[in-house]
């Protein structure tokens, strides 16, 4: 194992090949800070303050609350800045206090301490703001996690949030702008060793009392939270009562406790009550004064494992298994595997876990990266049939001051590490035969940001922005007398490499890829076009693969370039001009000239703005009208999966709560669709000459289907319809699009399986989430 950090001069490369990790045109890419830079409340707080979820929401934990930041791609916005939705968890007014034994047995051991003759104890019982809260506890947010994208009721992501006074609870959005606490991680945990009469793993009952200092610092840091991090979700095999397999999904979060221990707690997806959660394992670390914490998972072909990184304040790292019962095809490590064993009293903090494929010997590996002090550690672990090989090793000269943050870019792997000075630098994995180098660069940093005081960052799920908080630096050789504190957002890619992502997309989800399309989005807008190299590629991808990603993708694009022509620039229309003044007895002559030359312009100059606004008009029409048919080119390929679905689904003259005799009416008109047609016939022969209407639920008139966006009976009831069942939505509550394309509404209690899995579907016009 080395020692040191390759240089990344020519002189210390191998001979061998060398493969690089990102391709080598991104190299060229300068970033731009984005409008419009956040501001915060309060301070920053906790030394991990950023964090960036799957579904584009910012967490920055602040000491009055923890601010969320939305990123949304409007379609109704002609502004070239970001859209950005705030909320925020407020912390709560009450101070979280833990419970070690019986009130008046704790009572008695802290009245005991305070005054106790030994004066290490005293003074260490004094100096503990757990223990000892009279001291004076702190307020804020310590550190933020997102569970993967897909975990609470609309298929989004939970939030766990973990205070300064230790109160550990997980959160979710379920009313769009409104935040709902689920569960409280602390007290449940609390009750637990309550229950097992704080006893350890061992179930081994503690054999002194609270009156035993020691025994009052163990009761106390076993239920101090560190650190938490949401594993991937997982599928496992559930029993029915009839004897049948159903898949049933679930996510794991891990818990580091002061004293080393790691609390698994088991969520059943989609998680909704807070009762569901469940104690799934306690791992014994055994590390001394732990600081970090993240998931290690490996997967090759059949073969697949989960472990957690922790890592130490006095400075070894270390993968501790986890055991997955039940989850197809994971196995477990035999033990611990030792990453960085010497105790050199540096700090592991900003553990990231990434995994890749080596290009070389063409097989999974995990890159583990870590900060500590000035340096970067990083560990690169491959499996062979030989066993688990270890590499690690350190960057150092990348930083004089330690680094604070360190964000890693899952696309194209890079790591972004900062200093407190404001350094920011981009480290590039490159494999060779036997090791890994990095290619250091420094991020250009725009004006408006130089001299600031960086506290984190963090980059987005995509890799196309980086967020930065900071506030004010040295000014004249002097700290200022007030700071503030700001959110700025920094692009990593241009729109051009963007595009050309969004185009080789695996995911064919367009929420998915929210950040790469923003970068398309502002492009568009600024140069009130669509780039035409980017339309005829993907013009000729839809000619190959008729996909309805590239279509939703084409209709994006023609949306935006509708609201940036809808914009108009309120500029100087008219200035006037002046002209000498002239004091001759011939003025009356020289004035009336000089009107019938200003009348002639004038003329000239509204001919020629009608000219401009006839034009305009027109390509507003155009641009409609091409908006219109990929509408409703979407709306009839998603009408004729659905109609299928109901083909294979139901049985002869089944009456179900899609309206399929109008649907089949509403999308015959078109008879030159042959597939139509035939699955017309097809579903004509199940309903057996029966036709179920839908009707009013305030007149009982029947409501005839004419349109797919709404529903209107003869007496002026107009309700909308459902854009996943396509069923009239007559009541007052349905769900909405996150970017407002469409509804869907709830499922009812008579609904079979598959119409309710056809309505957790998201838009069909956006891909965005109905909430």
């Amino acid at each position: 194992m080395a020692a040191a950090a390759p240089c990344e001069s020519a002189h210390s490369l191998p001979k061998n090949i060398v493969i690089k990790t990102e391709p080598e045109e991104e190299a060229d890419d300068v970033p731009v800070k984005r409008d419009p830079a956040v501001p915060l409340i309060g301070p920053v707080s906790g030394l991990q303050p950023l964090s960036w979820s799957q579904d584009h929401r910012l967490a920055v934990c602040t000491c009055n609350s923890l601010s969320v930041m939305e990123l949304l791609c409007s379609v109704d916005s002609g502004k070239q800045d970001m859209c950005l939705h705030r909320t925020s968890i407020p912390v709560p007014a009450e101070t979280c206090q833990l419970l070690v034994g019986p009130p008046a047995e704790q009572a008695q051991a802290v009245e005991m301490f305070a005054s106790h003759p030994d004066a290490t104890i005293r003074q260490t019982f004094c100096a503990d703001q757990v223990i000892n809260p009279s001291v004076g506890v702190h307020k804020g947010i310590k550190y933020a996690s997102w569970s993967p994208l897909g975990c609470d009721s609309s298929g989004r992501c939970l939030l766990a949030c973990l205070t300064l006074d230790h109160r550990l609870t997980v959160h979710y959005s379920h009313k769009r702008l409104e935040w709902s606490m689920l569960v409280n991680l602390t007290r449940k945990y609390s009750e637990r060793l309550k229950e097992r009469g704080y006893a350890g793993k061992d179930n081994k009952p503690p054999q002194v009392n609270l009156l035993d200092f020691d025994e009052l610092q163990r009761r106390f840091r076993m239920q101090i939270p560190l650190r938490m991090e949401w594993s991937r979700i997982y599928t496992n095999k559930q029993v029915q009562a009839n004897n049948t397999g159903v898949d049933v999904e679930m996510v794991l979060l891990a818990v580091l406790m002061e004293n080393g221990d790691l609390v698994l707690w088991k969520f059943p997806l989609p998680f909704t009550k807070g009762e569901d959660v469940v104690f799934y394992d306690i791992i014994e670390s055994g590390v001394t004064r732990p600081s970090n914490l993240a998931w290690w998972e490996y997967e090759n072909v059949d073969r697949r494992m989960s472990g957690l990184i922790v890592g130490s304040e006095v400075g070894p790292v270390k993968i501790m298994p986890v055991s997955l019962s039940g989850v197809k095809g994971y196995f477990t490590l035999r033990h611990p595997v030792i990453l960085w064993k010497e105790c050199d009293e540096i700090a592991v903090e900003n553990i990231k876990c990434v995994p890749m494929i080596h290009p070389i010997h063409k097989s999974s590996c995990s890159l583990i990266v870590a900060s500590r002090g000035c340096y970067i550690f990083w560990c690169l672990l491959m499996i062979s049939p030989a066993g688990l090989n270890v590499h690690n090793s350190h960057v150092a000269g990348l930083h004089s001051l330690p680094v604070v943050s360190l964000a890693v870019s899952q696309h194209g792997v890079a790591v972004y590490t900062c200093s407190s000075d404001g350094w920011i630098k981009k480290l590039t994995p490159t494999f060779t035969e036997r090791t890994l180098i990095f290619k250091q660069e420094e991020l250009l940093r725009p004006e408006n940001l130089t001299g600031r005081r960086i506290h984190g960052i963090a980059v987005s799920h995509n890799g196309a922005y980086i967020a930065l908080v900071s506030t004010q630096g040295m000014v004249g050789s002097f700290h200022p007398i007030n700071r503030s504190y700001q959110v700025d957002f920094v692009t990593l890619k241009t729109p051009e490499a963007a595009a050309l992502l969004l185009l080789k997309s695996p995911t064919l989800n367009l929420y998915k890829m929210a950040d790469l399309l923003d970068l398309v989005r502002w492009q568009i807008l600024k140069n009130k076009c669509i780039p035409t190299a980017l339309l005829e590629e993907l013009d000729q991808k839809i000619r190959e693969a008729d996909s309805p990603y590239l279509w939703r993708f084409k209709l994006f694009m023609v949306r935006v370039l509708h609201q940036s022509i809808q914009a108009q620039d309120f500029g100087i229309i008219w200035k006037p001009k002046e002209g000498p003044k002239v004091f001759r007895d011939d003025v009356e002559e020289e004035d009336g000239e000089d009107k019938d030359d200003a009348e002639k312009d004038e003329d000239e100059l509204g001919m020629v703005k009608e000219q401009e606004d006839n034009q305009e008009e027109e390509q507003r029409v155009e641009v409609q009208a091409w908006i219109n048919t990929l509408e409703t080119h979407l709306m009839r390929e998603y009408m004729k999966k659905l109609l299928g679905m109901v083909y294979l689904n139901t049985g002869i003259t089944q009456n179900i709560s899609i309206p399929t005799c109008g649907m089949l009416e509403f999308i015959s008109k078109d008879s030159n669709d042959r597939a139509v047609e035939v699955l017309a016939g097809h579903l004509k022969n199940k309903l057996n000459k029966q036709i179920f209407s839908e009707r009013c639920s305030l007149c009982q008139d029947v409501l005839p289907f004419t349109d797919h966006k709404q529903a209107a009976c003869k007496n002026g009831h107009v309700w909308p319809r459902c854009a996943l069942s396509y069923k009239a939505c007559q009541t007052l509550t349905y769900r909405r699009c996150l970017l407002q394309d469409s509804i869907a509404r709830l499922p009812e209690p008579e609904d079979p399986e598959w119409i309710k899995k056809i309505l957790q579907a998201p838009c069909t016009l956006c891909d965005s989430p109905l909430i």
